[in-house]
């Protein structure tokens, strides 16, 4: 690191700051990593933010407080939790400086998590059926060798609205509108939905210019004094109709909710290569938004599955049965995850650097109707579960998924 020339002393070598400077920012990675890792519940579906421990610590300050003289600061904020019981259900209380803090900077870079923009693709590499194989497509988001967006497609022999008839995955979002977001797959920790949409580490704001994203959270984590004010500094709200209808009705528009629709449940089948999806019979987020009238978004992140390893829990084995019930009876899942360690690869809490590439698609239109019939919510349901399965194929390469994984619902 040190080079000595002539009369010069000893110098410090720039390359070596590069590379250390590097070292210490993947180590601060790993520690945030393990930090969250560290008892992370797989129903909380902001597993970066929180899991048993912060709560359970939160409980402990505000009980033990009341043994000490400083007594009254327990009691004033039960005072508090009295008047601010409803924050969590009328759009919660965010906080810029907390979605920008540096640490999910370091998480972000950690595995790394991005999130695709609308109609500014990245590299993808797709091929159209009817297509000469050799006639690979190659999408080039901003290449300096070509000048202006028609030019770009014209290079490849086709127009861009040839190019986006058979490729509409993706869409900007109005920020004149409300959305609804359903999020895809739920994975152990929900890693990529909440650095996504509860941070601004990813460039969510600058990329959906006008967006404020919401991310639904089981209502039992607001009933946690102290913990339930960090939580919603980051946007996190309850899952309940009345948090929903609060948000998907703000006037002036701009709001995205999202809904992690496979939840708990979905979390015990969360391992590297899974591609199944719990979906079949949710349901309850395509009845929000007939009942309010706002378009649905699907949103899947290529990787969520794969920054933990599971204990084999297949369905009808004693792991599984355990897990149903306590799910049951808790409403969180507790799958038995592993990852690795800090000086070791094999085996430890810290999730693999495996990198997670969330794509928000094209936004599907949905006409208001209060009351939907059961007939009206299976058709939108299946029309739903087909553009979900288009935004899958048409970006499944880009990720490296192989060409004979499509996803399955059950």
């Amino acid at each position: 690191a040190y080079t000595t020339s002539g009369d010069v002393k000893s110098q410090w070598d720039p390359g070596a700051t590069a590379v250390l400077k590097k070292t210490l920012r993947g180590r601060h990675g790993e520690v945030c990593a393990l930090v969250c890792a560290l008892g992370a519940q797989a129903a909380d579906p902001c597993g970066p933010a929180v899991g048993p421990l912060l709560p359970q610590t939160c409980i402990m300050i505000f009980i033990g407080l009341l043994f000490t003289r400083f007594w009254l600061i327990s009691v004033l904020y039960t005072a508090w939790l009295y008047l601010d019981w409803d924050t969590p259900s009328k759009g919660g209380r965010s906080w810029k400086a907390a979605r920008r803090s540096c640490v999910w900077n370091y998480m972000r870079d950690y595995f790394p998590i991005s999130v695709s923009v609308g109609t500014d693709w990245d590299v993808a590499r797709v091929m159209e059926p009817h297509l000469h194989r050799d006639h690979e497509v190659r999408v080039l988001e901003r290449d300096p060798g070509l000048r202006g967006r028609n030019q770009r497609f014209q290079s490849l022999g086709m127009s861009p609205d040839s190019f986006r008839s058979w490729f509409p995955s993706t869409a900007d979002l109005d920020p004149s509108r409300n959305y609804l977001a359903a999020y895809h797959p739920h994975g152990v920790l929900a890693t990529g939905a909440f650095i996504n949409m509860c941070t601004e580490s990813t460039g969510f704001p600058s990329k959906f210019p006008g967006i404020r994203p919401y991310l639904m959270m089981l209502n039992v984590w607001f009933h946690i004094p102290i913990f339930r004010d960090y939580i919603m500094l980051a946007g996190l709200v309850a899952s309940d109709k009345e948090s929903a209808a609060h948000i998907l009705n703000k006037k002036g528009g701009g709001n995205l909710l999202t809904i992690i629709i496979g939840g708990a449940q979905e979390a015990l089948d969360a391992r590297p290569g899974n591609y199944q999806l719990l979906l079949k019979n949710r349901k309850g987020f395509i009845r929000l938004a007939l009942i309010h009238g706002v378009p649905l978004v699907p949103v899947y992140s290529f990787g969520e599955n794969n920054v933990y390893d599971q204990v084999d829990n297949a369905p009808g084995s004693w792991l599984r049965w355990i897990q149903n019930r306590l799910q049951k009876v808790m409403s969180i899942s507790l799958p038995l995850f592993h990852g690795r360690g800090i000086f070791q690869y094999s085996f430890g809490l810290i999730p693999h650097r495996r990198p997670i590439n969330t794509v928000v698609g094209k936004p599907i239109e949905v006409e208001k109707t209060p009351n939907p019939s059961q007939e009206q919510v299976d058709q939108l349901h299946q029309h739903y579960m087909k553009e979900l399965c288009n935004l899958f194929e048409a970006h499944k390469l880009k990720y490296n998924i192989p060409t004979d994984k499509h996803l399955e619902f059950y």
